[in-house]
């Protein structure tokens, strides 16, 4: 496979996931009464959310996919709580990757549709730039952690951009994650405010893909 259809595939990667799960809460294969109650038990307690934050942060920082902490959280917790744990081990393991990506300094060598954001980024590290980035889907965070550590971009705009754009988009995915726990541990059915996240997270899809699309064909 090559990598643009590699990176092509991580964009819906996230939205699949979330469609999965709206695929279970109507048909119900097994049941999911006693493993919701499990995750509730463990999944609001202090100690848990403290070690998932922590591991989120620590896999933000030396490059690795910490957004799959998002699915330790936003089932179990409101979606505010959910939203601003999730936003300060995100911009934590975001702070600790610019740091570390500045001791690499130029050994750091990305390639394909990670190279482009970094010749982007290059070009236009701005706030606005880095908040688009942000929300998003398809551009990697610890990319863009390493790109702005590795190209020297103003610490204080980059944390802002990090701690906006994920506050938006960690705000979206545990709304829609939680709306649909809440339905399917009340049998109830898909409510509007249940589904209009998953539609204004298609969009942002729709969105990244077009972006990622645009930034290769400029890169051609």
């Amino acid at each position: 496979m090559s990598k643009r259809s590699g990176s092509g595939l991580g964009i819906w990667l996230l939205p699949a996931l979330l469609v999965a799960g709206l695929v279970l809460a109507v048909w119900q294969p097994i049941g999911l009464e006693p493993l919701l109650a499990w995750g509730e038990q463990i999944g609001s307690a202090w100690w848990f959310l403290t070690a998932v934050m922590i591991m989120i942060a620590v896999l933000f920082t030396f490059g690795l996919p910490g957004s799959s902490g998002l699915w330790l959280i936003a089932p179990f917790n409101h979606p505010v709580l959910a939203t601003v744990l999730l936003v300060i081990a995100s911009t934590a393991g975001g702070f600790g990757a610019y740091r570390f990506s500045q001791r690499l300094g130029r050994d750091w060598q990305p390639s394909g549709g990670s190279a482009r954001i970094v010749k982007l980024l290059e070009r236009r590290g701005d706030l606005l730039t880095l908040l688009a980035l942000r929300m998003l889907p398809g551009f990697p965070h610890s990319v863009i952690n390493f790109a702005s550590g590795v190209l020297g971009l103003p610490l204080a705009t980059f944390l802002a951009a990090t701690a906006l754009g994920l506050t938006i988009k960690w705000g979206i995915y545990a709304t829609a994650i939680h709306g649909i726990t809440d339905a399917v541990e009340g049998e109830q059915a898909l409510s509007a405010g249940t589904v209009m996240p998953l539609f204004v997270l298609v969009a942002l899809t729709l969105a990244g893909a077009w972006a990622r699309r645009r930034m290769g064909s400029d890169a051609t």
